[in-house]
């Protein structure tokens, strides 16, 4: 089974073939020139990543429980079913890449520990934690009050949405008003559509045409619609955004937003079973890797330096609770 079928469906659906079917050894396969502009990253695909390594910081470490402590590793599970730039195959499709690997992999340099990943479904990763069979999960979770009951977080990335538009639309994105009357592609049952929802009605109320909202099964279904002028735009999570815009260079993102809405700034944590005595150490790695310079160049390095946060929270003001 080929393993990178996302990435290699956002590419596809771009028109154009950026990984190869060739392994690690073919160079052509191994990096992706950013199409978007001359100050986009060159994604590096290839199994030999040259991370960005962290140093052990004792302060940091010593808030790391003696039971984690003395194994030496950190457990983190990732996602499975993520798409670029989070969690991924590389084009030896068996390598784990992603944002999500090189930030987790800094956590455990500066608290002294080996990273150990586990690539798991959405709901199997909160199973690992609550079975205790995993220290951390680096999957590209978001802070809710729901969540906050089970689990504590301690932040490294904002939470953002995108739309996305074909290159040269002209078009800006910062509210209902920017949407009335547009016809536009996003997934069914995400917090993207919840906000173009509440724009719609918005709209409406204000005399204004509502959005013609459309939805798609597959990433390569949403890129020919977009390609083919039959949807204006395409809202979606910014990371996966940002990537198909770096890889394919017909699109550009025309507005970015909280995932949680006009609430509260969405946040994304390393997340961790409550009480479990890791959060601060989760935290206390990051702070410093955030101040040091590091974490910026992970976010840099996959194109997602929009994401940066000031500094690690812990257990901050989260989604709030949706009404049954």
């Amino acid at each position: 089974m080929i393993r990178r079928t996302v990435a290699a469906a956002l590419a596809l659906a771009a028109g154009s073939v950026l990984l190869t079917a060739c392994g690690a050894g073919d160079a052509a396969g191994d990096t992706v020139d950013a199409a978007a502009g001359k100050n986009a990253p060159k994604l590096d695909l290839g199994p030999d990543q040259h991370r960005i390594r962290g140093t052990k910081d004792p302060q940091a470490a010593a808030l790391v429980p003696r039971r984690v402590r003395d194994t030496g590793e950190l457990r983190i599970g990732v996602g499975a079913e993520s798409s670029p730039p989070l969690t991924f195959y590389a084009t030896d499709d068996k390598t784990l890449i992603g944002v999500e690997e090189d930030l987790a992999t800094l956590v455990a340099d500066t608290l002294g520990l080996t990273p150990h990943f586990a690539p798991l479904s959405w709901e199997n990763l909160f199973v690992g934690l609550d079975s205790g069979r995993l220290d951390a999960v680096f999957g590209n979770v978001t802070v809710t009050e729901e969540r906050k009951e089970k689990y504590d977080f301690a932040t490294y990335r904002l939470d953002k949405l995108a739309m996305e538009a074909r290159k040269g639309s002209g078009w800006k994105v910062r509210g209902a008003r920017d949407v009335a009357g547009r016809t536009i592609a996003v997934g069914s049952g995400t917090n993207q559509e919840k906000i173009l929802v509440e724009w719609s009605r918005q709209d409406e109320k204000a005399g204004r045409k509502p959005v013609d909202i459309k939805y798609f099964q597959k990433p390569s279904d949403v890129y020919l619609a977009l390609r083919s002028g039959r949807v204006d735009g395409y809202f979606g999570p910014n990371p996966s955004v940002a990537y198909h815009v770096a890889t394919a260079g017909q699109t550009e993102i025309t507005g970015t937003f909280s995932g949680g809405g006009a609430t509260v700034q969405g946040e994304i944590a390393a997340t961790t079973k409550k009480d479990s005595g890791l959060v601060q150490a989760y935290a206390a790695a990051l702070r410093k890797v955030i101040h040091d310079g590091r974490h910026a160049r992970v976010l840099a390095r996959w194109g997602l330096s929009g994401e940066a946060v000031a500094t690690s929270r812990v257990n901050p003001p989260g989604l709030p609770r949706t009404a049954d």
